[in-house]
């Protein structure tokens, strides 16, 4: 199924508004999600809109939050949906960067954060290099558990390139909830060794399938514990501890985060920075290999292939023209 873009940033934007957002919050979250499409990533595209709505129906998302920023730099989202609260935190780290060399944003109770790199690209392309890490409820194995203990981590790094940014965007887990949704709706059978069952045994069942595994073993799962440690207890936010506990507060959906901007130009002269960026990439092309490509260099190219008509799953758009 394809759709111009804008057509499904307003489809989606529509929707949101239909279900209490105002115009410019959801004008955002619609653009947040469709960028994901567009690069490839509709494990966090408009298929999350489903989500979003069932959130603001619970109450979870608040569709007009009154967020604050104390003198810390700690944003209390107010349940905002997370493309409101990242795009704002962004937009904080980057700002305090212009004084200091480098700014730092902690958001409290913001909802899911959608695709990280989405605001680590941004400020790229505003001369800084930028970090986002996010922490969630337990959705991931702990290396050694058979059981959801940790979040899957989300964690983007960008820094400012030749033409578009260079941007790692990835989980800390073998498979993210997004790809377990799809892989659910299509059927496709899941590779060996990536996720395991409710009950604790591994599958390749789509419909079984229920709690990623971490990447890397420990280092997957260490990545997500640490993530909880800046995210939530510097924002006086804990998730995990509480939903292991089962504690009431934990029965609500809620996401903390970390966006960190750095502005190059106060260390070295932007010309240089990415000369050297361009350098580093030309010489890791020329190693024995084939389709050598630089973290975000995929995304680049399907959004590029993309720009006219964006590609979405039937069911999706079935689901969007329900809602």
């Amino acid at each position: 199924m394809t759709l111009a873009p804008q057509a499904l940033r307003q489809l989606v934007g529509t929707i949101f508004e239909k279900h209490g957002m105002g115009a410019e919050h959801a004008s955002v979250t619609a653009d947040v999600l469709v960028w994901a499409d567009l690069r490839g990533m509709g494990t966090h595209g408009v298929m999350r809109t489903t989500q979003y709505v069932n959130l603001m129906r619970k109450g979870d998302l608040n569709p007009r939050p009154q967020m604050k920023t104390s003198a810390d730099g700690v944003i209390d989202a107010d349940r905002a949906a997370g493309p409101i609260a990242m795009t704002y935190a962004a937009s904080v780290a980057c700002e305090r960067a212009k004084g200091s060399g480098i700014g730092l944003a902690l958001v409290k109770d913001t909802t899911h954060t959608a695709a990280l790199g989405y605001y680590t690209q941004a400020a790229a392309r505003q001369g800084f290099a930028a970090l986002a890490l996010a922490a969630s409820s337990p959705l991931m194995a702990y290396h050694g558990t058979r059981a959801a203990g940790v979040s899957t981590a989300p964690l983007s790094i960008a820094v400012p390139g030749e033409e578009e940014p260079l941007a790692l965007d990835m989980s800390s887990s073998m498979i993210s909830m997004g790809a377990l949704a799809q892989a659910r709706r299509s059927g496709k059978t899941l590779p060996e060794g990536v996720v395991l069952a409710s009950d604790g045994t591994p599958t390749t069942d789509p419909k079984l399938a229920s709690v990623p595994l971490p990447l890397g073993g420990a280092k997957g799962s260490g990545l997500a514990f640490m993530f909880e440690c800046l995210a939530s207890f510097l924002t006086s936010n804990p998730i995990l501890a509480e939903a292991l506990e089962k504690t009431p507060a934990s029965r609500r959906h809620k996401q903390n985060a970390v966006v960190i901007a750095i502005d190059v130009a106060r260390f070295v002269p932007h010309e240089v920075f990415r000369r050297e960026v361009a350098r580093l990439a030309k010489n890791l092309r020329r190693l024995p290999g084939e389709d050598i490509l630089m973290p975000g260099e995929r995304g680049s190219r399907n959004a590029a292939r993309q720009r006219d008509a964006v590609t979405i799953s039937p069911q999706v758009y079935e689901e969007l023209k329900a809602l």
